[in-house]
């Protein structure tokens, strides 16, 4: 299988998780999943500076800057995996 598809089925199963992890956790998996389908972030932030859910995505976005996508794709297929137990 290849590590597309194994990354797509990480993200479907990401949905199927039986509790919900830790907002810390929540923002990677978000960060993995964006750095690994798009790549590096182009944007400079969310335009409403007061939407601070968008702002701590971003963020942690930001900081995967220049992370291969295989690489993203791989940390997100494992992080799915550990909290798949």
């Amino acid at each position: 299988m290849s590590l597309e598809a194994l990354f797509q089925e990480a993200a479907a199963l990401s949905k199927t998780l039986s509790e919900k992890p830790d907002n810390e956790t929540l923002l990677k998996l978000y960060s993995l999943y964006k750095q690994g389908s798009e790549g590096d972030t182009q944007e400079s932030g969310p335009s409403n500076p007061f939407d601070f859910v968008a702002k701590f995505k971003h963020e942690a976005w930001a900081k995967l800057q220049g992370m291969s996508k295989e690489d993203a794709m791989q940390q997100y297929i494992d992080l799915v995996k550990q909290l798949k137990g």
